[in-house]
This record gives structure tokens, C-alpha cells and sequence, in this order.
């Protein structure tokens, strides 16, 4: 019995834990979907060609992008686009398309930080 209240105890804690750094459909300061990646918070941003992914700590203050670099995958029908990535002022990274991103375009972040730890996340 006790064991049982200990795996539940656990499995009750890992939900909290997980819902404190799921997003779902959290949206950024600027208005963009945000989702955790490398070590912080990216919130896509597209507008036209443009496409900007801001970077924020825990508590959405900016973080710079000093050392990041990144890419991202536009995937919209049969036609697929890697963009890279470059570092864009103090806390952005931002890239151009060939074309104008199309609303329900998935996008696929991979970002690397200035310590090397990297991630991807689809928005």
C-alpha cells in the first residue's frame, strides 16, 4: 500500500511538473506562439517573408541572442523551406523565405545556444 501511494504521489507530481513547462497555445509578447527550446522561451513571429523567433527567460524578459543560431523548417503542401537564422538586435533571430509564409504553415524550430545545448520544436 505504501508503494502505491508513492507511485501515485509521483505520477501526480510529474503532471504539475509538466504543465508548468508546457505552453500549448500560450501566446508571446508580440503576439506569436511560444514553446521552451534550448533553454528558453522562442515565440515565432511571421510576418510576409519575415521570420523572427524572440528569445525570453522564465519570466519573459528578453534574453539575448549573443550565440544562438538556429533554423526553421516551413513545410506548407508539397513545398518544404529551410530558412536559417541569424541573430536580429539584442534578443532575436530572424531569416527570410523565398515566398510569403502562408497561415497553417508548420514550422519547425531548431535552435543551439551559446553553451551548445540545442533542441526542436514545431509550432
Amino acid at each position: 500500500m505504501k508503494r502505491l501511494m508513492t507511485v501515485v504521489a509521483l505520477i501526480l507530481w510529474s503532471g504539475v511538473a509538466i504543465a508548468q513547462h508546457s505552453h500549448g497555445n500560450v501566446k508571446g509578447p508580440n503576439g506569436g506562439p511560444m514553446q521552451d527550446v534550448a533553454g528558453v522561451h522562442a515565440e515565432l513571429v511571421v510576418a510576409g517573408n519575415a521570420v523572427a523567433v524572440n528569445l525570453f527567460d522564465e519570466g519573459n524578459k528578453p534574453v539575448s541572442a549573443k550565440g544562438f543560431s538556429g533554423s526553421v523548417l516551413l513545410v506548407s503542401g508539397g513545398t518544404r523551406e529551410t530558412v536559417q537564422l541569424a541573430v536580429s538586435g539584442d534578443s532575436a533571430l530572424k531569416g527570410e523565405a523565398k515566398n510569403p509564409v502562408a497561415a497553417g504553415t508548420q514550422v519547425t524550430l531548431v535552435l543551439k545556444n551559446s553553451a551548445g545545448k540545442s533542441g526542436q520544436v514545431r509550432f
